[in-house]
């Protein structure tokens, strides 16, 4: 037994068994529902290919975009969907 399977039998086919919690956007203090994902990277320390992720509403978009682009870090945004929060946990 680990630590990690404390939680409840994963048994049943529920994946991980954490309960899926509603992606929400980046800002400080915003609780909103993630609507797109701004990939961004630090040349200075991470290699070009690396995409880091950060989530966004709708009403913030703009000026996460602004605040990454401003330091040299945005690369591209895209839209968001729960079926993405998978394969971005790992960045």
């Amino acid at each position: 037994m680990n630590i990690f399977n404390l939680g409840g039998d994963n048994s049943a086919g529920q994946g991980s068994g954490r309960a899926m919690a509603p992606a929400v956007c980046s800002r400080k203090g915003c609780r909103s529902e993630a609507r797109w994902q701004l990939l961004w990277n630090n040349p200075r320390i991470h290699t070009p290919e690396r995409r880091k992720v950060w989530l966004s509403c709708t009403d913030h978009r703009e000026w996460l975009e602004e605040y990454l682009t401003t330091r040299g870090l945005w690369k591209e945004t895209l839209p968001f969907t729960a079926g993405d929060a998978a394969v971005n946990e790992a960045n």
